[in-house]
């Protein structure tokens, strides 16, 4: 996942009419950066690598619980946001693979350790608790009801992680390019009570950027006529940030723009898209399918996982195409990559060719292979028979846009320094 971090609100502020009229962009920073709060200058990019790695694995891991709504302490990208009034500074990780946002909050019987303080509703005059009868409660995946009749949600994890808590509204606040937030009143939002596993100190929640209705995406709804786009860095620009774009700020178009179809499917958390082939070099190897099927809506596309993850028959063949066309010497991999190169230098790597439906969307190297040390480089892509997905590094220096209304994906490559 990705990290959004913006500076202090100022005075003015954007409504959802002025929102929808202009769109509106936000700072996105990746976790490893220098404005990031997990940044330590004693990592190195192969060091960040490797975690990231290791984090995406993990995640994956959670993504087998069919009980989880929610992606904990796994993301690439953060939000800095503010919620209640007066406005209350929360770290969250912005992530395309779950909906609910969820902060951890005051009154929890159970706390995970984190270094900012926690958020207390009673001190939000904006803050609702949610009924089981009202319908932003159905919409909420694992409910239920309190004793006095208030909404809960409850989620668990394959790794042991859970949270649970209860169903609320609040003031929601974005901090914009552009110097004045965006506020947005009555966001339905999880107030964490009892949580625990392995979350991170750094952050405090979870902003979920999915297609289920409880994300900010769908709450925002009109207002940004369903779109959305980010721009993710490579890891090396740690002293650089990019923008998060809404509404007509996030239309992609222009030269070398491709679009691809959403597909609608179970579970509606995610967004799938349909892979036909990939191409290395001249072989175009085509693909069969997925544990998500062979037809329409065979793998995901998610912000917040570093590695592409195909099934292991698939992904024999791709790396056996790629290893053809390599000329250097191979290392035992690591971190579950298993193509690894010595490589002091920088070698040439063949060109690859993803083939979504409609979209022919052709990598960089810096998108198909990473350095993990000062004389090794892997492969960026992964076997996994649980899930397909196309993971983050994948997508750097690629303008991606989502728009919900036409369900469509567009990819144009982009310097995501500079955009």
């Amino acid at each position: 996942m990705a990290a959004v971090v913006f500076g202090i609100l100022a005075l003015s502020t954007l409504s959802l009419i002025d929102a929808h009229g202009g769109g509106f962009s936000v700072e996105l920073i990746h976790r490893d950066s220098v404005k990031s709060p997990f940044y330590s200058p004693f990592e190195t990019n192969s060091d960040r690598i490797t975690n990231a790695v290791r984090r995406s694995f993990n995640r994956v891991n959670r993504f087998k619980s069919a009980e989880a709504e929610l992606i904990v302490d796994s993301g690439e990208y953060l939000m800095n946001i503010s919620l209640g009034t007066p406005g209350f500074d929360v770290v969250a990780i912005a992530d395309t693979g779950s909906d609910l946002i969820w902060t951890q909050c005051k009154s929890c019987s159970q706390c995970f350790k984190q270094d900012a303080p926690l958020f207390d509703p009673s001190k939000s005059s904006t803050y609702r608790k949610i009924s089981c009868g009202a319908s932003q409660c159905a919409g909420v995946g694992g409910n239920s009801c309190t004793s006095d009749g208030i909404c809960q949600y409850s989620t668990s994890y394959g790794d042991g992680s859970f949270t649970n808590g209860e169903i609320a509204s609040d003031t929601l606040t974005l901090g914009s390019t552009t110097g004045r937030p965006v506020v947005l009143p009555k966001t339905v939002m999880g107030c964490g009570l009892n949580n625990g596993g392995i979350f991170s100190e750094k952050t405090s929640g979870i902003i979920g950027l999915g297609v289920g209705e409880t994300s900010l995406i769908s709450q925002l709804g009109t207002s940004i006529a369903g779109k959305f786009s980010y721009c993710l860095l490579p890891i090396s620009e740690t002293g650089n940030s990019s923008k998060m774009n809404f509404g007509t700020n996030a239309v992609v178009s222009g030269r070398g723009v491709v679009s691809t179809p959403l597909v609608k499917k179970s579970p509606n958390t995610f967004y799938f898209l349909t892979l036909e082939a990939i191409t290395v070099g001249t072989k175009r190897i085509k693909f069969t399918g997925s544990s998500f099927g062979s037809g329409q809506g065979n793998i995901i596309i998610d912000s917040g996982t570093t590695l592409t993850l195909l099934p292991s028959d698939f992904y024999s063949q791709l790396e056996s195409a790629v290893d053809e066309l390599i000329n250097a010497t191979k290392v035992e991999g690591s971190q579950g990559l298993s193509l690894c190169y010595e490589a002091p230098d920088d070698i040439q790597v063949p060109d690859v060719t993803v083939h979504f439906t409609d979209a022919d969307v052709k990598l960089k190297p810096l998108n198909t292979f990473v350095r993990i040390s000062e004389t090794t480089i892997c492969f960026t892509f992964s076997a996994n028979d649980n899930f397909a997905i196309y993971g983050n590094l994948s997508q750097m220096n690629f303008l991606v846009g989502y728009d919900t209304e036409k369900q469509t994906v567009s990819f144009k490559p982009t310097d995501c320094s500079k955009s």
